[in-house]
């Protein structure tokens, strides 16, 4: 397993203290490339009005990006520690939904990542465009889309998913479709309000489906012989929509689903970012067993149900009628 040590491509220095690796567009900037990386602040940009949380308020969701790969050795302690941030949640005031992006880059080691994609390495390199970054590495964790450091860094990641949460957010809202079944599941994505969150041009509306629960059994690269675990891999990821005027959205997706995926492990992820900056301004998430099962219900004629995220408390829950959570828990 990677320790603090690393390989890097040649003509960069060793720094013992980060466990990166970089892909440089020549060899000539790779240490200029180095230094900007390591200059850039854990806590990233932040344009907006900081809204801290009142004790006892509900939680707010927070996006967490990791680039990783399944052949990097200094990746295996990020995927931890995301999968440890989103399955036990245990910082207070946030639910992190976590987004393990597995890019292709490094497939030429000796291991092919089976969860590895070139719309995921081309991903990241248009992040490291917007915070004006030589190069790409892993493991790098994203939170909020504004925040950028090395992946396995836990302080600095639970105080920046911390200081994220301190941001406004938009009130977005999925409900599982009427016309969801088992085979061809369906969410109805609402964006409620952007109320407090300064406007900065276009958005973009994303949509991705992640599986939890995934491991492989390395059998060569710098991981060989190890049993990697991972948080939830995005297994699809694509843009729904660019807005100029999101209240009000509304909008159906179908969710395509691929062979050999478990649909127990599943969930969608809606989230609406600026173009421009990439800043993720909101975000929900549901399980798809969940709207399956609200479709199922339905099918039987029982009282109609659906599972929604709460635009006050964020968590999903049950909800009666078309008007959400009106009140939160009080509305049930």
């Amino acid at each position: 397993m990677g320790g603090p040590h690393v390989r890097k491509p040649p003509g960069t220095r060793r720094t013992p203290t980060v466990t990166m690796k970089f892909l440089q567009s020549s060899l000539s900037c790779a240490a200029a490339g180095a230094a900007a990386l390591l200059l850039i602040s854990a806590f990233g940009r932040s344009d907006g009005q900081a809204a801290p949380r009142e004790p006892g308020s509900a939680p707010r969701v927070v996006v967490v990006e990791l680039f990783t790969s399944e052949g990097c050795s200094s990746c295996p302690p990020a995927d931890a520690l995301l999968r440890e941030l989103s399955e036990q949640q245990s910082l207070e005031g946030v639910q992190v939904v976590a987004l393990e992006e597995h890019v292709d880059y490094w497939n030429h080691l000796g291991w092919k990542d089976p969860y590895s994609a070139g719309e995921f390495s081309q991903r990241q390199s248009d992040y490291a465009r917007v915070f004006g970054s030589d190069g790409v590495y892993t493991p790098q964790m994203i939170v909020d889309g504004q925040h950028e450091f090395v992946g396995s860094r836990s302080q600095a990641a639970r105080a920046t998913i911390q200081k994220a949460a301190n941001q406004p957010k938009a009130e977005i809202l999925l409900v599982g479709s009427r016309n969801s079944s088992p085979d061809k599941p369906a969410v109805d994505v609402q964006v409620r309000s952007l109320a407090g969150i300064p406007a900065h041009g276009e958005t973009e509306l994303w949509t991705a489906v992640t599986e939890k629960g995934l491991q492989s059994d390395v059998k060569a690269g710098e991981n060989s012989g190890e049993t990697l675990k991972h948080a939830a891999v995005v297994r699809s990821l694509r843009k729904l929509d660019t807005l100029r005027d999101t209240a009000g959205y509304n909008r159906r997706i179908q969710v395509t689903l691929e062979p050999g995926w478990k649909k127990e492990n599943l969930a969608v992820v809606v989230f609406l970012a600026e173009k421009s900056s990439r800043k993720i301004i909101g975000a929900a998430s549901t399980t798809l067993s969940s709207t399956g099962a609200a479709s199922h219900r339905k099918a039987a004629g029982t009282p109609k149900a659906v599972f929604a995220l709460c635009p006050v408390c964020v968590w999903r829950l049950p909800v009666r009628g078309q008007q959400g959570h009106e009140v939160c828990q009080a509305s049930l």
